[in-house]
């Protein structure tokens, strides 16, 4: 889709360069499609196996969905202010959620509605999703590695000297 359309009837090209923050486009992409997913799974569930499936299949995909959408908030707000300590807060932010997600499943233990099938079934299908969009949607930014080249004019080298 253009960009904006000249009077004259042509397409406006945009420069390229680097895709500013990413983060939150990419999170609300992935975020969608595996919402959209995690819907679908859950009436296929409660289709085949009722209610609880239902249950299960929609809580996966939502405890999927806040795991990998920490991660891109992180991005988001360390790249913007620190790009080189990204990775270091990606890392921190994982271990960090890692433990919050073991402490809560063992501490609340099973709940008596939930389907261990679906919720396997759930917890799948929305990982491989969101990995899916994810790897599709950082694909297509583009990061400057380089700083673009100064060019100089020999009027330009005359007044370094």
């Amino acid at each position: 889709m253009p960009e904006a359309a000249h009077p004259n009837g042509t397409d406006a090209v945009r420069e390229s360069g680097e895709t500013p923050s990413p983060w939150l486009s990419i999170l609300r992409k992935c975020s969608t499609v595996t919402a959209i997913t995690t819907v679908l799974v859950a009436f296929v569930g409660w289709l085949v196996s009722g209610l609880p499936a239902a249950g299960s299949a929609l809580a996966a995909g939502v405890v999927v969905i806040i795991f990998f959408g920490i991660s891109l908030g992180i991005g988001h707000l360390v790249g913007r202010r620190n790009p080189s300590a990204t990775f270091g807060a990606f890392m921190i932010g994982y271990v960090v959620k890692v433990v919050v997600l073991g402490v809560l499943a063992f501490g609340f233990g099973t709940p008596a509605w939930l389907d261990g099938t679906w919720l396997l079934i759930g917890v799948v299908s929305a990982v491989v999703i969101w990995q899916i969009v994810e790897l599709h949607a950082f694909s297509r930014l583009r990061l400057q590695l380089y700083n673009d080249p100064i060019t100089t004019t020999p009027a330009d080298e005359g007044k370094n000297r």
